[in-house]
């Protein structure tokens, strides 16, 4: 019977465990010490704390931070019973911008002006016409706008106006129309 010597509440190896761990170990090959450990003397903590109490620390100037601009509140989809009283006429749609036959410059300046005056007016719920455009020369460009309009609702300038959008009803414009759920101003 192997003997078994218990140590401070842990038993010792058998034979067999105590040759399994030899070739175990073996076969390690240490870890190599980092390129920082080989090149720096051992340093006694006494040189070490008399070092750091002679040198001066360099003082910097001290700069207030930035005031940081707070982040641009996120968008919300409308949600499924909103958007069905919206479409059935349930809910009203206060204002309509038509975007029709607009350049882009002039269709986001219009855009952004609407939604400023939508919020200053308490208005809910507006409804933008982006139009389906027409079939490109490849047939798969359709509506610079209609492509545009969702893209620049996204943008931080625009989610302090909009807290959500979603493709209108097929009776308001499907495709070529958005529902837009305006943010409450901070007045």
């Amino acid at each position: 019977m192997p003997d078994r010597r218990v140590r401070h509440g842990k038993r010792s190896l058998s034979e067999e465990e105590r040759a399994l761990w030899d070739s175990v170990a073996k076969q390690v090959k240490p870890l190599q010490r980092t390129l920082r450990e080989a090149r720096l003397p051992a340093i006694q903590t006494q040189d070490l704390a008399a070092k750091h109490a002679t040198t001066p620390r360099p003082v910097s100037k001290l700069t207030p931070p930035k005031p940081s601009k707070p982040a641009a509140p996120p968008l919300a989809p409308l949600g499924r019973r909103t958007r069905a009283r919206l479409s059935r006429g349930k809910s009203e749609i206060e204002a309509r911008l038509d975007l029709h036959g607009m350049t882009q410059t002039r269709a986001h300046r219009a855009l952004f002006g609407f939604l400023q005056r939508a919020q200053h007016n308490g208005l809910t719920f507006v409804l933008v016409i982006t139009g389906k455009g027409k079939a490109g020369a490849l047939g798969d460009e359709r509506g610079v706008l209609r492509h545009q309009v969702p893209q620049w609702l996204g943008l931080p300038e625009f989610r302090w106006l909009v807290a959500g959008f979603e493709q209108a009803h097929i009776g308001h414009g499907g495709e070529g129309a958005l529902y837009v759920r305006i943010r409450r101003g901070t007045t």
